[in-house]
């Protein structure tokens, strides 16, 4: 941004300025003068603000136009994992500025560096370490194995089944009851091993 464009911007934020200052100027000096503060300090904070975008502007239009150094791009790869995150995001903002040009522009490093950073495998794409399966499969079995453990364990403390449920008891029912001439209760269901479930 050159020096002449400040003044102009300086000059469009006054004028717009001036105009309520000489509608009021007949209530008082005091309010004048207190809104002729305000407007100049309006002019400063948006000359400074324009001054700020247009040369955010300026370098992102800078960096989209230019390519990115070679030896920044080389071997991204195998730097990206280790690089800190305040250069992984300055490296990928330049890319997308430089992205926003044609594609044909854009040279062989920069096309395979901004691929690389969009869809490589890093961070949560990363591929797994070599044995992780085994390592998942043995923790499982070791899992499955402390629950039977447990779940023996608590089998040998209980209590027995009750006697009314053994094969004996419940033949010893029907005989009961076929003596004394009452219908006797159903036998048990065999258990059917080759029974299909729907």
């Amino acid at each position: 941004m050159s020096f002449r464009a400040i003044p102009r911007g300086l000059a469009a934020s006054t004028r717009t300025c001036t105009r309520p200052i000489i509608a009021y100027s007949s209530s008082s000096s005091s309010s004048s003068s207190s809104s002729s503060i305000r407007c100049l300090n309006a002019g400063r904070t948006q000359s400074a603000n324009g001054l700020s975008s247009r040369s955010q502007q300026s370098r992102s239009m800078a960096t989209a136009e230019h390519a990115i150094a070679n030896p920044t791009l080389a071997g991204i790869e195998k730097r990206w994992e280790s690089m800190p995150p305040q250069e992984q995001a300055e490296l990928w903002m330049q890319l997308r500025d430089r992205m926003k040009v044609d594609w044909h522009e854009m040279t062989m490093q920069e096309k395979k560096a901004a691929y690389y950073i969009a869809f490589g495998p890093h961070g949560p794409r990363a591929e797994t370490p070599k044995g992780e399966g085994v390592k998942v499969f043995v923790q499982v079995m070791k899992y499955v194995a402390i629950s039977f453990v447990v779940f023996y364990t608590i089998r040998m403390f209980a209590n027995p089944p009750p006697k009314t449920l053994t094969k004996e008891w419940q033949e010893a029912t029907i005989e009961y009851a076929k003596v004394r001439h009452t219908k006797p209760p159903p036998p048990p269901p065999p258990p059917n091993k080759n029974k299909k479930r729907k």
